[in-house]
């Protein structure tokens, strides 16, 4: 983790014009994930899990949703078929002249384009994040454990479109003998359901809460057009529809993976997230994005990669680091206990 990565400041100061949001602020981390090769000692996104080697893989013995299952790859095909398009990405950015594709790269696309029929029984999990604490606050903690680790099932489920994800907290110092090996599903239901290894990029910025989670009162005046003109700042200069869209895009929480912070709703209103197990308000714990910006949100840009910008593969957004892709877009967050991170963890996709 020796990048740096810098949000720049947002466009306007929020609190200044509506000092009822200070009190209302939280701290989140930015985790800015970007392709590397980390280790089972390294915070990552997509990386190995320092998995004791004396305890039990998780698989996921859930139903699954058998869509599309005549398109399904392993996890190796899938890795492969990124190195070809990487290649070729790189051979066409040193000569625009360059083929698009090889003989030899066409053949295998051909091949693994028939993909394996489906998988039914257990299937492994595959790493999608390890946090450590000297990298990564958490809003939540586990006594005694200085580690997160995140897997999930890479296929859809009967009751969810999206994988379904297994939270494990550990000491990491109790962890001796590491699983070298560690098993991989059969089949991964969809490509977008690997992530890339990445390093991670920790930075703390502030959040504040969704526009649909404010009060009536608070919603009238962001919503009101004059008191933006009043202060001075042309919120419709930066393609916004209405000061509503501004905030929610440019000032209110950062979008990407992030640690903390407050829920992002969109997809759906504002809900409850009480804890399964005795009913407390869970806390956000966890976000895996889609992309970590968009055409809407290119404010959160960090400022090294406006001048220097990670290179990503033909066809692919520029923000799309992890190349995960969820539900068509969206993030899925991991809300937690904070009485008892043990309890069960809520999923929610926005």
């Amino acid at each position: 983790m020796n990048a740096i990565f810098t949000t720049p400041p947002r466009p306007v100061d929020i609190t200044a014009l509506f000092p009822q949001l200070a009190p209302l602020a939280r701290t989140a981390t930015r985790l800015h994930p970007r392709p590397g090769s980390p280790t089972v000692h390294d915070s990552s996104v997509g990386g190995p899990l320092l998995w004791p080697a004396d305890e039990p893989w998780p698989h996921c013995v859930e139903p699954h949703d058998s869509e599309a299952a005549d398109e399904m790859h392993s996890a190796d095909e899938i890795r492969l078929l990124r190195r070809i398009r990487a290649a070729a990405a790189e051979r066409r950015l040193r000569d625009p002249q360059a083929p698009a594709i090889t003989p030899e790269e066409r053949e295998i696309e051909q091949r693994l384009r028939e993909g394996h029929p489906w998988f039914d029984g257990p299937i492994p999990m595959i790493p999608v994040a390890q946090l450590y604490a000297r990298d990564v606050p958490l809003p939540v903690s586990h006594p005694g454990a200085d580690l997160l680790q995140v897997l999930w099932c890479p296929c859809d489920h009967e009751e969810f479109a999206h994988p379904r994800t297994a939270l494990f907290w550990r000491s990491s110092g109790s962890v001796t003998d590491v699983l070298e090996a560690p098993p991989e599903p059969p089949v991964i239901q969809f490509d977008w359901y690997l992530p890339e290894p990445c390093l991670l990029a920790p930075e703390q910025v502030t959040d504040y809460p969704s526009f649909m989670e404010l009060s009536k009162e608070l919603q009238q005046q962001l919503g009101d057009v004059n008191l933006w003109e009043t202060a001075g700042f042309a919120w419709d200069s930066t393609g916004a529809l209405d000061p509503q869209e501004f905030y929610f895009r440019n000032l209110c929480h950062a979008p990407g993976w992030k640690t903390g912070g407050w829920t992002r709703w969109g997809l759906t209103d504002p809900m409850p997230r009480s804890c399964p197990e005795c009913g407390i308000e869970t806390t956000p714990l966890l976000t895996i994005a889609s992309t970590e910006w968009n055409s809407g949100s290119k404010s959160w840009m960090p400022d090294e990669e406006r001048t220097n910008p990670t290179p990503f593969l033909i066809g692919v957004p520029p923000a799309d680091f992890t190349l995960l892709n969820i539900t068509d877009g969206y993030d899925l967050q991991l809300h937690a206990c904070p009485a008892s991170p043990d309890h069960p963890h809520i999923e929610l996709v926005q």
